[in-house]
């Protein structure tokens, strides 16, 4: 009797302890993915105070502001495996797949961000060759003097994403690896589109993205959302700094056309000087974050691979 009971004991301590492990563990996993969450909630809401939703948002600057998002929530998810002590190499075949499909489209966004950036600079290139063919050709210049025409992107963006829920995951720190990367995923497509939109000066990338990412809707964007869709579904306008260089290339034609002497030239200069001055910050802002992310692929293919040939 007395050995049974010293059995029973035990096994009830042994219970205890491992139920107590669980509790920690839950505890260490519920505020690793609190921290993440509220690092990315306060990132997102300076985009509302600096500066507040208006036509400021419609320019270069807050996109760069915005653009700055991607590489700072890809942070917080770095430690957060890190915090809970989950490297890549440990990730089940269900999250590998996640992050492959999240980060090969994020590519490909990039790469749409990428050909807007250069047609604007293309466009800046031709009102540069106005400004050369001044003193020489001024009637020709003016054919080079025509209004900058934002490029709609190309690609269609309305894929629809499948959200299969935690039930594929295995364990808890699977679905704490998923939960986290669901909110990246859709804060940085969301981010693309915003920035998609306000480089092609029209809605409809930044609302097919929202519809290709509405499963995977995450309360940390609904008042950001709700705040820049109105800018941007609501008024459709051009960038801020393109609609000043339009302007300031068409006062300058009408100058040449009138032969008037004005400062229109330098102006029109000054205000290249800083588009090109912001459109290649952005450029190197998107190359960065591009080849950072096709980094992360390749390491984690490696390690994939070099998983499959452990004996």
């Amino acid at each position: 009797m007395v050995l049974l009971v010293e059995r029973l004991t035990k096994l009830y301590t042994k219970l205890e302890n491992h139920h107590h492990r669980q509790q920690l563990e839950a505890d260490v996993l519920s505020a690793a993915l609190k921290a993440f969450r509220s690092a990315v909630t306060n990132r997102l809401n300076q985009l509302l105070l600096n500066p507040k939703p208006g036509p400021e948002i419609l320019s270069l600057s807050w996109i760069q502001q915005c653009f700055e998002l991607l590489p700072l929530i890809n942070r917080a998810f770095a430690k957060l495996v890190v915090d809970i002590d989950y490297p890549m190499s440990s990730w089940e075949v269900a999250s590998l797949d996640e992050y492959f499909n999240y980060s090969l489209h994020l590519l490909e966004l990039l790469n749409s961000i990428s050909s807007s950036l250069s047609h604007l600079a293309h466009a800046r290139l031709s009102f540069a060759h106005a400004l050369s063919l001044l003193e020489n050709s001024p009637t020709l210049a003016i054919k080079h003097l025509k209004a900058i025409q934002p490029q709609s992107p190309s690609k269609d963006f309305r894929r629809q994403e499948n959200e299969d829920g935690d039930d594929k995951f295995s364990s808890c720190k699977e679905r704490v690896v998923n939960r986290a990367l669901m909110e990246i995923r859709t804060i940085s497509f969301w981010v693309c589109g915003v920035v998609l939109a306000s480089l092609s000066g029209e809605a409809k990338p930044y609302m097919e993205i929202k519809q290709m990412i509405s499963t995977f809707n995450t309360a940390l964007l609904i008042g950001v959302d709700s705040c820049i869709s109105d800018v941007i579904v609501d008024r459709g306008e051009l960038l801020t700094e393109v609609k000043e260089l339009n302007n300031a290339a068409a006062f300058l034609a009408s100058a040449i056309a009138s032969r008037e002497s004005s400062d229109a030239a330098k102006d029109l200069e000054g205000r290249l000087g800083v588009f090109e001055n912001q459109l290649e910050a952005l450029e190197k802002q998107v190359d960065n974050l591009f080849s950072k992310v096709l980094e992360g692929r390749n390491e984690l293919l490696l390690g994939v691979r070099q998983r499959r040939q452990r004996p």
